[in-house]
């Protein structure tokens, strides 16, 4: 089951380095403007776009397993359908310990084959206004 609570997903707010899979270059998109405001908040922003050369003045990796650097949260803006190959290669770093899935993405079977491998899950929420609520505000 996805992490519901406050205190889980403050939890997950904790981590450091997040991987965001389909972190945009453009200014204006949430999947700029988010990872945006992340990365000034402290986070270490790793763009994965494999259209695009560098965002948010990190250079962008063609998927997760280019990555080379340790990575806590995959935070994913692709369409619902593309969840489940997304789950596949989070699955094959032995790194990750959450996979987030922004504001309207779901895929049920892709979250239950990444928590039976011991994934922490957050579905259908957004890490911008998370963290204003449990972590900017305190």
């Amino acid at each position: 089951m996805p992490v519901e609570t406050d205190a889980e997903i403050r939890e997950i707010l904790e981590y450091d380095t997040v991987a965001v899979v389909g972190c945009s270059s453009t200014p204006g998109k949430d999947a700029h403007e988010i990872p945006k405001y992340l990365q000034a908040q402290g986070y270490e922003i790793i763009p994965v776009n494999p259209t695009s050369g560098e965002v948010l003045g990190r250079p962008a990796y063609d998927s997760l397993a280019d990555i080379e650097e340790e990575v806590d949260i995959v935070d994913v803006f692709r369409p619902s359908p593309e969840v489940a190959g997304i789950v596949d290669e989070a699955l094959a770093r032995d790194d990750l310990k959450v996979v987030w899935l922004q504001l309207g993405i779901h895929d049920d079977e892709a979250v239950a084959r990444a928590e039976a491998a011991g994934l922490r899950v957050v579905q259908d929420r957004c890490m911008k206004p998370e963290h204003r609520r449990l972590i900017a505000s305190t």
